[in-house]
């Protein structure tokens, strides 16, 4: 059954008083506010209400695709990509947006904030089509023309996300533990730590393409029709466009689109699925939000409709989003990996919870992901 609550009416009742960190591991009390969730079927939106920054708003990805400021290049490596930025804008580019073309669609990995001048920025990606190398179609097989959807997967966003798993350490002269050398070698502590990132790359590859799997083979049982395109059948990207799941789709979007643009001060949005919380995401300003509202909404229900189940779930309340947005929170935050442009990257690893933010110089977030390790 539907139920789309009047904003109007809503007791904004659960101030957050979880921390972002910034880069330097200082911590800066950003309260937000959990709306009282709008639902549809097996799925629930939780607006996030707050302080929004002032200035321009970024383009989205997808617009500065549409319109030529930015160019998305293949490299020759399956998991880097190059984003050559050439406009007047900033460019806002998320962890999870789907580019579609090139010698196979990919999946980015990372949120970015793209500032004009920028020139050819390289950013990490994971395949989401398995065995194309070719051009499909008219497609341009050296670049990317789109980006108008996102991984609509909790499991296979964890897959790109979570932290590394601990590699054995070298001993003290620096080589690797026993079995690790081949005869007559001793790799140098740069060579080992190569060979890790090769292995932990292909790992979590192979992770993804294994939910690509899993999220077409969902989406065709719950929707009774085959979602894999005949053009490429392994294709996440043109699964997403199959139009008995784009009128699936629409039932959600119809009745939840109208929660998100309830107010100038909603910066970002939790869902539930099935009665769980699953994920949340938050932007510095209620602009950037509105602009990636839709991508959002699209994703989550293309995700409840894969997940749906005979039986109703009673909803978690505003009491339990907050909590779950603060238990990543009170997890140390991993060393930050630093990103091009000034940025960096801070994961918190919590017992339930992982979060992942983008971060200026300043300690400023560009863009915060919350995801349930545990359903």
């Amino acid at each position: 059954m539907s139920n789309l609550l009047s904003w109007s009416s809503v007791t904004l009742a659960v101030a957050l008083g979880f921390s972002f960190a910034s880069s330097g591991g200082a911590r800066a009390q950003m309260p937000h506010r959990v709306a009282e969730p709008a639902s549809h079927a097996n799925l629930a939106v939780y607006v996030l209400r707050g302080a929004s920054t002032a200035g321009p708003v970024p383009l989205t990805l997808a617009e500065a695709l549409a319109s030529g400021a930015v160019t998305v290049h293949e490299t020759g490596s399956v998991n880097e990509l190059h984003i050559e930025h050439a406009g007047r804008e900033d460019v806002f580019v998320q962890a999870g947006d789907i580019v579609k073309g090139g010698q196979q669609d990919r999946v980015l990995t990372v949120s970015l904030l793209l500032q004009p001048g920028a020139g050819r920025v390289p950013i990490g990606a994971y395949c989401v089509e398995q065995g194309r190398w070719a051009a499909r179609g008219k497609e341009d097989v050296k670049r990317f023309a789109s980006a108008e959807k996102a991984v609509p997967s909790r499991e296979a966003k964890l897959a790109m996300l979570m932290p590394d798993k601990p590699q054995p350490a070298a001993n003290s002269a620096g080589l690797a533990p026993a079995g690790e050398a081949s005869a007559g070698r001793r790799p140098t502590q740069q060579a080992q730590a190569q060979t890790r990132t090769q292995s932990e790359t292909g790992s979590r590859q192979s992770e993804v393409w294994a939910n690509v799997g899993r999220i077409q083979d969902k989406l065709s049982a719950n929707l009774k029709a085959r979602v894999a395109s005949g053009q490429s059948a392994s294709s996440l990207q043109l699964s997403l466009e199959n139009e008995a799941l784009a009128a699936a789709r629409a039932d959600y979007v119809k009745v939840l689109q109208d929660a998100g643009a309830a107010g100038d001060d909603i910066v970002g949005v939790a869902f539930a699925i099935n009665g769980r919380i699953s994920s949340a995401e938050i932007y510095p300003s209620n602009g950037l939000f509105q602009k990636m509202w839709p991508k959002l909404l699209d994703a989550a229900a293309t995700e409840a409709i894969g997940e749906r189940q005979a039986a109703s779930a009673s909803l978690p309340t505003a009491a339990d989003v907050a909590a779950f947005l603060k238990s990543a929170d009170q997890a140390k935050a991993a060393s930050p990996t630093k990103l091009s442009g000034g940025l960096s990257r801070s994961t918190f690893d919590g017992v339930s919870t992982l979060a992942v933010a983008t971060q200026r110089a300043d300690g400023g977030e560009v863009h915060r992901t919350n995801l349930a390790q545990v359903l």
